[in-house]
């Protein structure tokens, strides 16, 4: 037998191998008995799921059956047919005006022979525009007819080369979809189920605090304003939330969930071009897209705006770059990516710095003398809102470390969240894996399996010469943002990285069948728990958005009442609106009249308790005066006997509505 018929037709390898590649999903059952976590199982959500995809393939059939397109194409359209249905037609389209003007752009600069390169070339263009934009947000010059002439100039100016890009990639998905058709189609299936939190209206507490202000001020204002004493993260940095105020001003209305999708679908590309960079056969790179789509915490973040979703995209862009630069050629285009890095949060940039020294092996002397000019290229990409945040706060990193910076718009303190500061030490991805609760907002089982499933298959890529190295740089990736907090959504991306050593190269370790089956209890496994990563699918709110295509206020009352009762303001109103609940500032998306009482607006906390303590109420009116606040949100169960006399007392206040809770109030002038 050739060695071509060898790699195709794997026999078994030595019995230590296949032990080995054993041992990670003889470890997760354990586990999972030991630790009880068959009782968190979401059975109700599970087949949810599998309704889903039961539909899924019940609308493909046709096309696959008469049309007779491949199945992993049928199963795209209708899950690209559902997006469409529930994100809504406008937002597609701008996001897809947003990621075709910055394919055009990073096909200027990302060569044709590197895998994945559509993915690549979008992320890198995107990380252009965004950092462009991210210096220029202050100026009121954000309106949707500059946009859609800045957008197309690239596009006109390139369309050759998006042609071009349009016919290989065609080439290349007939090439996966034909190298395993059954694969691919679970791959896709997976992908479908990962992109139903898109179909979500945004409802998650961070987006709601503070990651709307900058999108709703970007497409009510044309301008972002930001006022440090308002919001402790007003200058955190904002790529992504950039790229979700583009969106949102080209499209009309909130378009989170078609931004998601573009993240999505660039992070499964790059990756898939990242193994392939490393050697992985056809087949390999189907099962890394597969237990990629599986990753539970995928269908939280793709319902809402944290960092983590966008962040996954750049670094696998960024490591196909490297996996695939022997000669230092790409050094710009490295810088950029890891410049986008340190643009969505400073811990996306230091987590990928193993990459460094991984990527310069070839040509250090290369790196040193184009060091000035790859400098200026990272500040002009992340430096936006580091430079906003050191002229207006005196802290570039605005909150962070005020120790430090000694920031007169926050206490002089370290911020530290001491929920996750339970120790480092070796025993952590196994306690992630089973007690997950105590490691992020979400139910045992909710990080997925993956930390333990790829125990033994990292082992035995740190046995192969082509994935030693790389197996090395991976773990670091992923265990470095745990060292100083162990919060397990800061692990996520570096996580999925280990997928690329551990089964680049294993089927051809372990032979055909027993390489199989530990890979689709994995996908099945973390199917089954994927509604334990977080709330927004652990409730009921997908069931209620299936149910009513495109109409967010089928589905927000039951969770976050605020955005119905702000929706039902006065069009023409544009007075203050304060959210006297410290668990609840839902008012970010008031463009900058809301104002929220909790620890992200340390003043206003601090004026909060004071008038708690005095039962008159007077405290509290004289708050309401100083703010001029128009319109007071309450949550009734919770509300301190001061705040409700200070309401109920006052003749200018009345109650106008209460939704699930929690009451608007109006304050009109004496």
């Amino acid at each position: 037998m050739s060695r071509i018929e060898a790699n195709m037709h794997p026999v078994a390898g030595p019995h230590w191998k296949t032990a080995l590649w054993l041992l990670g999903p003889a470890l997760v059952l354990t586990g999972l008995t030991v630790h009880g976590v068959w009782r968190a199982l979401p059975w109700e959500r599970f087949a949810l799921s599998l309704v889903l995809a039961a539909v899924a393939a019940l609308v493909a059939w046709p096309l696959a059956r008469f049309a007779r397109w491949r199945w992993a194409s049928a199963l795209a359209a209708v899950w690209c047919a559902a997006l469409v249905l529930y994100a809504g037609p406008l937002p597609i389209l701008a996001t897809a005006l947003i990621a075709i003007a910055s394919l055009a752009l990073g096909l200027r600069w990302i060569p044709t022979d590197v895998p994945g390169r559509i993915a690549i070339a979008a992320v890198s263009g995107y990380a252009v525009i965004a950092g462009i934009a991210g210096w220029l947000v202050s100026l009121p010059l954000h309106f949707a007819v500059v946009w859609m002439l800045a957008l197309a100039l690239p596009i006109a100016l390139n369309r050759n080369a998006l042609k071009s890009q349009w016919q290989t990639t065609r080439i290349e998905w007939r090439a996966f979809a034909d190298a395993s058709p059954k694969g691919a189609a679970a791959a896709v299936m997976l992908l479908g189920l990962a992109s139903t939190g898109a179909w979500l209206p945004t409802m998650q507490m961070d987006d709601l605090t503070y990651h709307l202000n900058l999108p709703a001020q970007l497409a009510q204002h044309a301008r972002y304003l930001a006022d440090p004493a308002h919001g402790a993260w007003v200058y955190a940095p904002w790529m992504g939330d950039v790229g979700q105020g583009l969106a949102w001003l080209l499209a009309g209305r909130e378009a989170r969930g078609a931004v998601n999708a573009f993240w999505l679908v660039s992070a499964a590309i790059a990756l898939a071009g990242a193994a392939r960079a490393l050697g992985a056969a056809p087949v390999e790179r189907i099962a890394i897209l597969a237990l990629f789509a599986s990753f539970p915490p995928l269908v939280w973040l793709m319902a809402g705006m944290q960092t983590e979703l966008p962040a996954m995209a750049v670094l696998f862009s960024l490591v196909a770059l490297v996996l695939h630069d022997r000669s230092g050629r790409h050094l710009a285009a490295m810088t950029l990516l890891m410049a986008a890095l340190a643009a969505l949060k400073p811990m996306h940039a230091l987590a990928a710095l193993p990459l460094l020294a991984y990527a310069t092996r070839y040509a250090p002397g290369r790196l040193l003398r184009s060091l000035p000019m790859l400098a200026v290229l990272w500040i002009a990409i992340a430096g936006s809102s580091y430079a906003h945040a050191w002229w207006h706060t005196g802290n570039p990193v605005f909150p962070l470390f005020n120790a430090v910076f000694r920031s007169p718009h926050y206490p002089l303190e370290n911020m530290s969240d001491t929920r996750w500061l339970t120790g480092f030490g070796p025993a952590l991805p196994w306690r992630m894996t089973f007690e997950s609760s105590r490691f992020v907002e979400a139910w045992d089982g909710g990080i997925g399996f993956l930390w333990i499933g790829l125990a033994g298959a990292w082992l035995l890529a740190l046995c192969r010469p082509a994935t030693r190295a790389f197996a090395c740089i991976a773990a670091c990736i992923a265990l470095l943002p745990l060292v100083p907090m162990q919060y397990a959504r800061y692990a996520f991306p570096g996580l999925l990285l280990l997928l690329l050593p551990a089964l680049s190269g294993s089927r051809a370790d372990v032979g055909r069948r027993v390489w199989r089956w530990p890979i689709v209890m994995l996908c099945v496994l973390s199917l089954a728990y994927q509604a334990n990563a977080g709330w927004t699918h652990h409730s009921a709110a997908l069931k209620r958005a299936v149910r009513a295509p495109g109409a967010p206020d089928a589905v927000l009352p039951y969770y976050v009442a605020e955005r119905t009762l702000i929706a039902r303001l006065p069009a023409d109103d544009m007075g203050v609106v304060l959210a006297t609940d410290p668990q609840r500032g839902h008012v970010a998306e008031l463009a900058g009249r809301g104002r929220l009482m909790s620890i992200h607006a340390p003043a206003l906390a601090a004026a909060r308790e004071a008038a708690d303590r005095d039962g008159s109420g007077e405290a509290w009116r004289s708050v309401f005066e100083q703010l001029d606040a128009r319109w007071i949100l309450m949550t009734e169960d919770t509300a301190s006997p001061a705040l409700m006399q200070a309401l109920t007392d006052d003749p200018a206040i009345e109650h106008v509505e209460s939704v699930q809770g929690i009451a608007l109030w109006q304050r009109t002038s004496p």
